[in-house]
């Protein structure tokens, strides 16, 4: 073999006696010796046993809990002072169990400085409107939020939702719900969502709606949104215009085709026809949305105990929605007491009855015998509104 000794190639081989020459053979210890000594002293450390010692020491992890965390930080950059981190998030409003929760997502922000990385996040959201209990409750939630980019992703992305909401207040409406919204990472996805919806002549205001009430409906592939519209319109035959349109597509969206076909066989196994179906559907597509469970027991009482028609069931769908335990039965029972008791009652249609704010429906068909039969009022006041 060769080897280089003091500057000059030599051929040696290894069973050679100079390697058991005790000068030759402490160069090569002492050479190997330092040459290890300067490769691991020139390598950046894993930051593992640090970072596992501090979580345990000043957050209050268990080891396995620090070794967990800890595992997610593929950086080997050393924690230069996470006691600046720390005291950050406390001066903001943060308590131990809310950072223990956001360090244990996101271990990396231990890392991140604070002037010049966390400080203008955490500003760019008090300039947006969120601020004191807010601002720590929505971070809190979604700890991702502070692992993004600034300008390449929290801007941009707060642009989209006011573009979409119209004001910064909305945002902080929307964000407050759903604070997914800020770490969303494929903003350009809910930005092709939003094109498709206003190429289809959906007006701002129910775009708006949908995105304070159900945003993840953005962060779908837009092909199957695109599927979605189509569907409604040509399969479901609900006009653009209609305000069931998008809340028919979300509907859809919630359903495979196998789970639409049962709950499509429940209302046919009570004589319904396709056409009824889809006329409900154009009216309250939230009938479909029901559970298979829910929808037989509504059509079992309404059709089979009371005798209800289709066509009564297909122009007041509303009906099959409201709850059985909180407000069907209840008040179906308040009026047959009245009638068994042959007081005077108002007459109302059973729709119209259940239609009724409970404020209103006390009104109607409690709070009239509360001087003249206190115990009827008493009993109907239970029925109605239970402790």
């Amino acid at each position: 073999m060769l080897i280089r000794f003091r500057g000059k190639a030599v051929a040696v081989s290894t069973h050679s006696s100079i390697f058991h020459c005790n000068g030759f053979g402490n160069f090569l210890s002492s050479y190997n010796f330092r040459s290890q000594y300067l490769y691991s002293s020139t390598a950046t450390p894993a930051p593992t046993h640090f970072l596992v010692k501090y979580l345990v020491d000043s957050l209050g992890f268990s080891n396995e809990e620090a070794a967990s965390a800890s595992s997610k930080v593929t950086s080997r950059k050393n924690l230069k002072n996470p006691d600046l981190v720390i005291n950050f998030l406390k001066q903001t409003g943060f308590d131990n169990t809310q950072m223990k929760i956001m360090v244990s997502k996101v271990p990396k922000l231990l890392f991140r400085d604070v002037s010049k990385t966390l400080k203008p996040k955490f500003q760019c959201l008090m300039d947006l409107g969120l601020s004191g209990s807010d601002l720590v409750d929505v971070i809190a939630k979604d700890s991702q939020i502070v692992d993004r980019g600034l300008d390449t992703h929290l801007r941009p992305t707060i642009d989209l939702l006011r573009r979409i909401l119209g004001s910064n207040e909305n945002v902080v409406k929307a964000l407050k719900r759903f604070p997914w919204l800020l770490s969303f990472r494929a903003h350009h996805i809910m930005e092709n969502n939003l094109l498709l919806l206003k190429n289809y002549g959906v007006p701002d205001e129910r775009i708006k709606k949908l995105m304070l009430r159900n945003p993840s409906y953005f962060a779908q592939n837009p092909e199957r949104i695109k599927g979605l519209l189509h569907r409604m319109e040509n399969d479901f035959r609900v006009p653009r215009d209609s305000s069931s349109f998008l809340y028919g597509c979300q509907v859809l969206n919630s359903l495979n085709k196998s789970n639409l076909e049962k709950k499509f066989g429940v209302f046919k196994s009570f004589g319904w026809s396709d056409d009824d179906i889809l006329k409900m559907f154009r009216k309250l597509p939230f009938c479909v949305g029901l559970s298979e469970v829910r929808i037989h027991k509504a059509l079992n009482l309404f059709m089979k105990e009371l005798g209800f028609g289709t066509a009564y069931l297909v122009s007041h769908p509303a009906i099959l929605v409201f709850s059985m335990e909180k407000r069907v039965i209840p008040r179906m029972q308040v009026m047959k007491i009245l009638d068994e008791k042959k007081v005077e009652r108002r007459k109302l249609d059973l729709y119209y009855a259940l239609s009724l704010a409970e404020t209103k429906f006390i009104d109607y068909f409690v709070q009239p015998y509360k001087d003249q039969m206190p115990d009827l009022y008493e009993q109907l006041k239970k029925i109605v509104a239970p402790k």
